[in-house]
């Protein structure tokens, strides 16, 4: 009850608005133990007292000097501090003050994050493609008739399932096969955190089963139906010839040559470059998609032994086969574009293979999986997007390689060390990048960078759990609170979460344009380097820019509907966050 009275205070309390001084938070809050730090924007010198106030008294509860923020100054703002209040761990609802303008309101409290997986999960459910409950109707039941397939195109087979990848209706084994993977690494490391409160088709009637379950379960049977027979791998569902404006994805009027809301292409994976149209992707092989699906298909057959073995049996079967097509293709197969030249350009594949190999020595215990996940490991090391400044999109998929930590508990003491010092050197080089700039933010600032976000802050996480070395957690904790408002805009990078507060709205998704909706729960792309944003196709805004005076020459944020690249949320970032939001629920 007083985490309700907390919140009934922060929806109350609406600060006046600052005109030239701007403080920066996490809207949602802080644990008693994290390190606080709020950063503050002004024009002008701020010389009086920074001040916590308790909501609830009216008084403050501490006070300090404004500390000078170090590294580059964001934006048009030539003053700005930090005003740090970590020991400061009494549990209430507080605002920062300073010269007569006030922070937006938060908590500090030991459940200061508790359920917020379950907004993310039910974001899933709304992007879900056959039965979707949030529009309540079934969508693409042709999908689709096949291309590059040992079989003539335009064979039919049943793709349908699966979900609508981001604001389009697209379908991707490349991002449907790691976000199966990662809600199921959630439950496994946080089972008691999931709640039962719909079925498996998403209806509000609990099925006794938790429903991350149900919805890891909606990407196992798409997994399984893309994987048709021994050997045939299907990666994608649809081009970019989906992009005709926002639609009812029950009423697609998208044609692939079959007339509209009817078969689209499903392709598929050869190891080899594709392209129906006038732009071929890249690939030397099937690896990266064969082992984060046999990754996924094994952890699935762990998790539903107990609850339906005949499932279990067959995700435990087409994971031994998908691994072996990994195993005699190895290298990438990325996705396929058709009109224009955007596409998921993912170039590694042992970290994949190395996570299903992981995966399948725990499910099997047969020696051959280990010492192939020992192998895989050492060819991946440390590669990946945390050294670089730039990159292609999604060139460095997944965005952390799960397969270390899935193989540290059975790996020999000396490669538990090398697994560690490979993460932690990912982590040094982000922590060292953070120390450029006031906000100690260390992702470079490429399409999608919100998902950079969620996978650093899942890489210090699961470091810690390896190592129980936490030097990098305060660091962690920074980048957490840029994700919900610490950063210039003010604003939190999940829609409506928290449920007060600058959240996104005008978001790049069907919901938004047709109904007036927003779906709680989804992670939008988030800032992005002003040498990618202006040079995209299509990408206008509809409304004047609201962040206009906290933008800055090379880093741009819009809420949107008309910015696809910096509001619309991800199905594959939304469910790598779950994670974390689980285990920041019990109090990490």
């Amino acid at each position: 009850m007083r985490y309700l009275f907390f919140l009934f205070l922060l929806a109350c309390l609406n600060p006046a608005p600052a005109q030239d001084v701007h403080i920066r938070t996490n809207l949602i809050g802080y644990f008693p133990e994290d390190a606080k730090v709020a950063l503050i924007m002004s024009e002008e010198p701020v010389t009086g007292e920074i001040m916590l106030m308790d909501v609830s008294l009216g008084e403050a509860v501490m006070s300090g000097i404004p500390e000078p923020a170090t590294g580059a100054k964001w934006g048009r703002f030539p003053h700005q501090y930090w005003f740090n209040f970590t020991n400061w761990k009494e549990e209430g609802a507080y605002f920062v003050e300073v010269e007569g303008v006030k922070s937006t309101s938060f908590v500090i409290g030991s459940n200061v994050y508790d359920n917020y997986q379950e907004d993310l999960l039910a974001f899933m459910r709304q992007q879900r493609c056959g039965y979707n409950p949030y529009f309540g109707e079934v969508c693409h039941q042709w999908d689709g008739r096949v291309f590059y397939a040992p079989v003539p195109d335009s064979t039919y087979y049943d793709f349908s399932g699966g979900w609508h990848d981001a604001g389009d209706q697209l379908k991707y084994l490349i991002t449907g096969s790691n976000a199966t993977a990662r809600m199921l690494l959630a439950y496994e490391l946080a089972p008691g955190r999931f709640i039962d409160q719909v079925d498996g088709y998403g209806h509000p009637f609990p099925n006794g089963i938790p429903d991350v379950l149900d919805e890891a379960r909606w990407g196992l049977e798409w997994i399984l139906k893309l994987h048709p027979k021994p050997g045939w791998l299907f990666h994608q569902v649809a081009d970019d010839r989906d992009h005709r404006g926002f639609k009812f994805p029950y009423r697609d009027n998208a044609d692939y040559g079959w007339g509209t809301n009817s078969y689209r292409a499903a392709y598929f994976a050869t190891g080899k470059p594709q392209g129906l149209g006038e732009w071929k992707s890249e690939a030397t092989g099937v690896a990266n998609l064969a082992g984060r699906s046999a990754a996924a298909l094994a952890m699935g057959a762990r998790a539903w032994i107990f609850i339906d073995e005949p499932f279990a049996r067959k995700c435990r079967k087409a994971a031994e086969e998908l691994y072996r097509m990994g195993r005699e293709q190895e290298g990438y197969q990325q996705g396929n574009s058709y009109g224009a030249p955007y596409r998921y350009n993912e170039d590694t594949w042992a970290d994949d293979m190395e996570w299903g190999a992981a995966e399948l020595y725990k499910l099997t215990r047969k020696e051959e999986y280990l010492q192939d996940a020992l192998r895989y490991a050492d060819m991946i090391r440390d590669e990946g997007w945390m050294a670089r400044d730039s990159m292609a999109h999604y060139q460095k998929y997944p965005f952390m390689n799960v397969g270390h930590f899935s193989l540290y508990p059975v790996a020999p003491e000396g490669m538990k060390a090398r697994l560690a010092g490979w993460y932690r050197a990912n982590i040094e080089k982000v922590v060292a990048r953070a120390e450029t700039n006031a906000y100690k933010a260390g992702v470079p600032f490429l399409w999608c960078s919100n998902n950079l976000l969620v996978n650093f802050i899942t890489q210090v996480m699961l470091y810690e759990k390896m190592t129980g070395d936490t030097r990098y957690h305060d660091a962690m904790v920074l980048h957490r609170d840029w994700l919900f408002g610490r950063n210039p805009w003010g604003a939190s990078m999940f829609t409506g979460i928290p449920a007060y507060g600058e959240t996104p709205e005008d978001v790049h998704i069907p919901a938004r344009a047709l109904l007036k909706e927003t779906p709680a729960g989804g992670l939008v792309d988030g800032p992005i380097f002003r040498t990618i944003h202006d040079f995209l196709k299509g990408l206008t805004l509809n409304e004047p820019d609201e962040f206009a005076a906290f933008q800055n020459d090379f880093v741009v944020y819009h809420d949107d509907i008309g910015d696809y690249s910096t509001n619309e949320p991800t199905m594959d970032g939304t469910a790598d966050a779950i994670l974390i939001m689980a285990l920041w629920s019990k109090g990490y």
